[in-house]
């Protein structure tokens, strides 16, 4: 029987020439249902973005096609991976990014831990992503409702601390929720605070030199976005 898709010497060649800033050869996907996806392998951080939105809008009509799933795809990723993005999301059981964008092993590379935010160690694996894994693309992914940026804002209503540890976490947090309106109604504080999350993340991040370098030189794109857990939609933001 004939197989869908490249090769896995086409698909490697494709995946080096992104590296190089070239254009790869368009990736055949292989949907579970047996149908082909004629979704391109992203080139650069445009493409990777609209592969997500594309992504996101399967999932949320029900849709999705779970490609990149079955055994054939995971060998050709045995030696070699090639993620098109980088996404820091939170560790919520809710929010699972290749779910909510509908994309399959080898596609993107996921940061996950409480809150989505910025600590040594995630600094250090974002810039794995970046410059060893070249994607071009950086998403900072909030939710609705999280759990750590509620209990950083419930603190600061006066709410009791929290245990050490986690309270370390709030700590990280805090800062970019200072200009936060606390007489807002509580639903709409805790949505504020989620997007004021997601926008202090990445503005830790932009104060980086060696990411102020590679967004000046254009070499990767950082965006921001809120996943709605009624709707399944990101919301990507403007920053």
């Amino acid at each position: 029987m004939k197989k869908h898709g490249m090769t896995r010497r086409e698909w490697l060649v494709g995946a080096s020439c992104l590296g190089l800033g070239m254009i790869p050869a368009c990736a055949t996907q292989e949907p579970r249902s047996g149908s082909v996806s004629l979704e391109p392998y992203p080139r650069n951080a445009v493409e990777g973005l609209l592969r997500l939105k594309a992504g996101n809008r399967r999932f949320m009509d029900d849709q999705s096609i779970h490609t990149h799933e079955n055994a054939s795809w995971r060998h050709r990723l045995v030696q070699e991976q090639k993620p098109f993005a980088t996404i820091l999301g939170c560790s919520d059981s809710r929010v699972p990014p290749e779910m909510i964008f509908d994309v399959g092993f080898g596609d993107v590379f996921t940061i996950r831990l409480a809150g989505n935010i910025i600590a040594e160690d995630v600094v250090g694996t974002l810039q794995y992503g970046v410059a060893h894994l070249h994607t071009p693309l950086v998403v900072v992914m909030g939710h609705e409702n999280c759990g750590a940026v509620t209990a950083a804002v419930e603190e600061m209503l006066g709410k009791p601390r929290e245990l050490e540890h986690i309270e370390a976490l709030l700590a990280l947090i805090r800062p970019g929720l200072s200009k936060l309106d606390l007489k807002l109604d509580h639903k709409a504080l805790l949505n504020a605070a989620v997007e004021a999350n997601v926008r202090w993340s990445m503005q830790q991040l932009t104060a980086l030199s060696e990411a102020k370098r590679a967004l000046r030189e254009k070499r990767v794109t950082l965006i921001g976005g809120v996943y709605e857990l009624n709707t399944g939609q990101v919301r990507f933001l403007d920053y």
